[in-house]
């Protein structure tokens, strides 16, 4: 059979360590090296997750309209939202919270909607939640997207006996008073529900615990949620913010404690001018631009540190990272109520999606999931709606370009690149990643950082055979760009075909703050 060999070139001109052995020249030679023939680990389909949390407008009206909506909807869920993350391969997607998801007891959200309590949403806006959108809701979504669900367990406020109550209504194919229930309430037969988080942020809103108390805490809940009827765990204790290296320790130092799960989670937000101030969504300068390229790339940092500590006690890669919270953090769009966090989303958002991407890539041997947060109306959301309307924000073009890379191996490269610089601070112009699908295509993201300066890269691809090459281009006149519901394509995908390929050598002219995707075969 003939290999074919597509390159996704996702160049966004806005920093990003190049992912894999990147290195800064301070000449103008941009080059990029893809091994074809030299596969690495599989990149899992799940590091392109989303988060869907009873936040704001995330499910009421972003994702849940009710069936008796004049908004077109399956089973009370709309169908812009559903084609529209269908288009995107979303893997799977986290729910309920979340800072909510440890004040959520998950009985008071099944059965007849008019029996159903009401409860107080106190991290979020102090609104009155209904419980309209429960566990059926949520496991018909999931079904629609052909995606796996990520359940977050309370551990906060909840009971041993509730969560693990929860894995078997939920999974459990034998006779018992959850099943019960479950039949009485619609579903005959379990469904599957791989991810379970074992609590959510439990240094801070999740119960303010220390790592030691948490890590006793969650063996405890660990040994009693079970495989049921074929479904089997992969249990994700909660891990750290950012930079608490401390917490990983802990957690994986114990022979007993890494024994009662299969992944730890991590959460980082790049929030430039501070949690205090945040910048302006869509009205900030080339500094603020900068400053958040430079907070993005230290994802890369943050994970080779717990990376570090996991590989002392795991040498064998058994435990996996789930970043299941990432993202741009910004302020609240004018008139909005601040405790539902949406915010407007730019070619920025986009870049800062394209690096991020590019990072999980390149650790592919241990971040198993991630999850953006969050999917629609919240933080770095791929969705906007009003009313009825609906647009894609920047972000959600970028995870439909890089969708190429789930399930597909991960390919040794190497970049080679020019700073971009601003006053006295230089970061990476470019970042790139690799991967060779299971049909002998390629795909190789990059993105620029710079803002104003087309930068001209060549990619040798050693070891692989291609003739033909087509392209998209993501990229914007400024860069505050952005979508709204009165133009709601001003940044989209176009046509790319600014470059040349000869001997195996790609000569690409990346314009200024774009993203490209280039196939080749």
């Amino acid at each position: 059979m003939k290999k074919a060999v597509i390159i996704t070139f996702a160049l966004i001109l806005a920093g990003s360590a190049s992912l894999n052995a990147q290195k800064t020249t301070p000449g103008s030679v941009n080059q990029l090296v893809v091994i074809a023939n030299s596969t690495g680990p599989v990149i899992s389909k799940d590091i392109y997750g989303h988060f869907s949390e009873h936040l704001g407008r995330c499910i009421y009206e972003g994702i849940w309209v009710g069936t008796d909506s004049k908004i077109p909807n399956t089973y009370g869920i709309r169908n812009d939202v559903l084609f529209a993350l269908r288009e995107i391969k979303i893997p799977n997607l986290r729910w309920p919270g979340g800072c909510f998801a440890d004040t959520y007891h998950w009985k008071d959200g099944i059965g007849p909607q008019a029996q159903r309590a009401s409860i107080i949403n106190t991290h979020w806006g102090g609104v009155t939640e209904d419980n309209s959108f429960g566990t059926h809701e949520f496991m018909k979504l999931t079904e629609l997207l052909e995606c796996d669900a990520y359940i977050n367990g309370n551990v906060g406020s909840g009971s041993v006996r509730e969560m693990a109550e929860w894995v078997e209504y939920l999974t459990s194919g034998s006779e018992s008073p959850m099943t019960k229930i479950r039949k009485e309430n619609g579903r005959e037969e379990p469904w599957k529900v791989r991810y379970w988080a074992i609590g959510n942020e439990n240094w801070g809103c999740g119960g303010n615990m220390t790592a030691e108390f948490y890590a006793d805490v969650m063996r405890r809940y660990s040994t009693y949620l079970k495989d049921y009827s074929g479904n089997h765990l992969y249990r994700v204790a909660c891990g750290a913010s950012d930079y608490d290296y401390e917490w990983t320790e802990v957690l994986m130092k114990d022979r007993k404690n890494r024994s009662m799960f299969e992944g730890i989670s991590l959460h980082y937000y790049s929030v430039p001018g501070g949690w205090s101030v945040k910048n302006s969504a869509t009205k900030f300068t080339e500094n603020d631009w900068f400053e958040t390229f430079r907070l993005n790339y230290q994802m890369d940092v943050i994970i080779k540190g717990h990376k570090a500590i996991m590989d002392r006690y795991d040498p064998d890669n058994t435990k996996g990272i789930v970043i299941d919270e990432w993202g741009n953090w910004f302020q609240v769009e004018p008139g909005t109520n601040p405790g539902f966090l949406y915010q407007q989303n730019t070619l920025r958002d986009a870049i800062t999606a394209a690096i991020h991407l590019n990072i999980f890539n390149q650790h592919a041997d241990r971040v198993i999931v991630a999850n953006l947060a969050q999917v629609i109306n919240v933080l770095q959301s791929v969705i906007l709606t009003k009313e009825d309307q609906m647009i894609l924000t920047p972000t959600y073009h970028v995870f439909r370009m890089f969708r190429v890379h789930q399930e597909a191996s991960l390919l040794k490269s190497d970049l080679a690149c020019e700073n971009y610089t601003l006053g006295e601070n230089s970061i990476p112009a470019l970042t790139a990643s690799a991967s060779m699908d299971k049909d002998g295509k390629i795909h190789i993201s990059i993105a620029n950082l710079n803002p104003s300066k087309e930068i001209s890269l060549t990619c040798p691809v050693i070891g692989g055979d291609f003739r033909k090459a087509t392209g998209e281009v993501l990229t914007a006149s400024d860069m505050t760009a952005h979508n709204s519901f009165e133009a709601p394509e001003v940044v989209k995908p176009t046509v790319f075909d600014d470059f040349k390929m000869k001997d195996g050598v790609l000569s690409i002219n990346m314009p200024a703050k774009s993203v490209v995707v280039l196939e080749l075969e």
